[in-house]
């Protein structure tokens, strides 16, 4: 832990930095080493009110597609010819933080952040994002489908700052950068989400699963 500088808050206090956590301590006098917060534990106290936080000077990143997963059940064509099928599908993308935990929707994580994005950018931010539709499907035979989606993303850091009415870690306030990563609308700086059919070639297994099933009278298998 090394001394990054002075600042005022009242009467002077020292600002500690700690480079490997990304922590920030003010009080005045410095903790002991030993007597540090992990990350996870400034975090909690945000998550359960016990430290009363603030998400400070958030910043949006540019919007991106995020990767494309399977957001349906599977159609086996154990035919000789096309079977096509409306498939139904759904898809809840949710956000986690820069130490890939998750950011509960409705909680006071996610509605701090939110608070904080709608009072700098006038519009609000959610933690979580929930489709769902249905959509014809033709898959060739011997081949398996799907339908994947891929949901517009948006980063946005800011740093938590958390003041506890006693001293806690020897400190009344602690300060962690964060970055969340999260769903955006559709259309966000351009970018729009997608929907699509994927297909692949049956493994010689699924070939001889579909084998049996075609017996059964059965031209094309559905699989969760």
């Amino acid at each position: 832990m090394t001394r990054s500088r002075l600042i005022r808050h009242g009467s002077r206090l020292l600002a500690l930095s700690t480079a490997a956590l990304g922590l920030v301590a003010t009080m005045t006098m410095p903790a002991a080493a030993e007597d540090q917060p992990t990350r996870e534990q400034l975090i909690a106290d945000c998550g359960s009110g016990e430290g009363k936080c603030s998400f400070n000077e958030p910043k949006l990143g540019k919007a991106y597609l995020g990767d494309f997963r399977q957001v349906s059940n599977s159609l086996y064509n154990c035919s000789t010819s096309d079977a096509t099928q409306s498939m139904g599908w759904s898809d809840t993308v949710g956000s986690t933080d820069s130490a890939g935990v998750s950011v509960t929707a409705g909680g006071n994580i996610a509605g701090l952040i939110d608070l904080s994005v709608t009072a700098t950018y006038s519009h609000t931010w959610s933690s979580s994002h929930t489709e769902n539709s249905s959509l014809n499907m033709t898959v060739k035979p011997g081949e398996v489908g799907w339908i994947s989606r891929a949901q517009v993303m948006q980063t946005v850091s800011g740093t938590w700052q958390t003041h506890y009415d006693d001293p806690k870690w020897g400190h009344y306030f602690w300060f962690v950068p964060d970055t969340v990563t999260g769903p955006a609308p559709n259309g966000t700086d351009g970018r729009s989400n997608a929907v699509t059919v994927k297909t692949r070639k049956m493994t010689t297994a699924e070939k001889n699963s579909c084998s049996a099933e075609s017996k059964k009278g059965q031209s094309f298998v559905v699989k969760h």
